[in-house]
């Protein structure tokens, strides 16, 4: 069973996690989810949901998602976070962000001369995180080796299907699709 050790913090875009935790939740058999912060605690999103949550301290490796928000402009800015953020990524298996995520990973230089996208509308803010990064517009998502991207909220989705897809098969990713009654974009 592998582990998705999903990141959150206050003011997190709440369709950027359980857009693709819905997908690995899809095949549960596979993927155990987690919920971690910082500190650990209640976390709440910009929608106002609250979630409990472990701390870093205690994650252990797996998948790393990454999701984007609001928070994602502050917390740039904490290089505290973002020193942790890097220990975490170079310790996971992969490394996926949804939205303005790319925008921490790219502070904490994960993405360092790699193709990656991010939300659109955000799109100029993102690149000035790390310019060395091989930014890639007008595209749903993105992946270069064990790190996916995704642009906007819910192309997180279609990036977690194509995730399932590149693992376990198109037919795996065609059923949680189905499951969920979603019409998934494959292409990157």
């Amino acid at each position: 069973m592998q582990k998705v050790n999903v990141v959150v913090f206050d003011g997190f875009e709440s369709l950027d996690v359980f857009g693709p935790v819905g997908v690995f939740g899809g095949f549960a058999e596979e993927y155990e989810i987690k919920y971690y912060s910082l500190e650990g605690g209640i976390v709440t999103s910009a929608q106002n949901a609250e979630l409990q949550t472990l701390p870093f301290s205690v994650m252990e490796q797996g998948i790393l998602l990454v999701p984007g928000g609001r928070g994602t402009r502050e917390l740039v800015k904490d290089r505290f976070f973002i020193k942790k953020l890097r220990e975490l990524a170079t310790e996971a298996t992969y490394v996926i962000s949804v939205c303005t995520g790319a925008a921490l990973l790219a502070k904490a230089g994960i993405l360092k001369g790699k193709k990656a996208t991010s939300n659109q509308r955000a799109f100029d803010w993102v690149q000035q995180q790390d310019p060395e990064v091989d930014w890639v517009k007008d595209v749903r998502w993105i992946c270069e080796d064990t790190v996916y991207t995704s642009a906007g909220i819910t192309t997180g989705i279609d990036m977690a299907l194509g995730f399932i897809c590149d693992c376990h098969g198109k037919e795996k990713a065609q059923e949680i699709a189905q499951n969920m009654e979603y019409r998934w974009e494959e292409a990157e």
